[in-house]
């Protein structure tokens, strides 16, 4: 089954409204040629989930600079003013999550689990609204899971079945993002035959993909 889409077709799953994962750490590993697109097609009203929002002129920072979103989950934004900017005149909702938290409930997302406990924010305006739990003494946090209604990811090396090698920390919250979204694009740098890619350096098998992009230089 070939997967691969242009990516026009690949924009055109995204909608006014949604909620959609984006892959990469300050851009690295980012599929910046859907990013691109999103920002030309203009759609809008859309909840982020992701690492970081980048900087201003790269990365998914570009969606943020186009005010594409109504709320953003992540867990760092001091790369990108135009985040703060939009935080402090309450123009976007911005709710900041502990790295480690945010990637366990994108985890549990993917895993279907029910939620994750964590004692990080015990203590601290973290925890305000959310049910805690004690065990063995030790008090928790119950952290809901995330999913998103389309992930957008990027590969370094993607088979036609969807098959996913990252290189180097271009993996970075891509692997976890592509079990945890109803739709799941990937943007490939190479796109290749089915069995190019060595059984040992699959990380994403490809029944997690529905869709490919060649990310590829013209």
């Amino acid at each position: 089954m070939n997967k691969v889409i242009t990516l026009d077709e690949a924009v055109s799953k995204i909608k006014d409204g949604m909620t959609i994962m984006v892959g990469g750490f300050l851009g690295n590993g980012s599929p910046h040629k859907l990013i691109e697109a999103l920002v030309e097609n203009g759609v809008s009203n859309l909840t982020l989930i992701c690492n970081d929002t980048a900087f201003t002129d790269y990365g998914v920072g570009k969606m943020v600079v186009n005010n594409q979103f109504k709320r953003i989950i992540t867990s760092h934004v001091g790369t990108n003013r135009e985040t703060g900017r939009q935080l402090n005149e309450r123009i976007t909702e911005v709710e900041l999550v502990p790295q480690g938290t945010l990637a366990e409930q994108i985890r549990a997302g993917g895993a279907g689990l029910g939620g994750i406990l964590t004692p990080t924010g015990i203590g601290t305006i973290v925890e305000e609204g959310k049910d805690k739990i004690v065990i063995d003494n030790k008090e928790y946090l119950i952290e809901k899971p995330l999913r998103a209604d389309v992930a957008i990811i990027a590969g370094s090396k993607v088979d036609e079945f969807g098959n996913v090698y990252y290189e180097g920390s271009t993996r970075n919250f891509n692997s976890i993002m592509a079990t945890a979204a109803d739709i799941v694009i990937v943007e490939a740098e190479e796109v290749v035959e089915v069995g190019m890619i060595k059984r040992e350096d699959v990380v994403t098998p490809g029944i997690f993909i529905d869709f490919i992009v060649w990310g590829g230089n013209e």
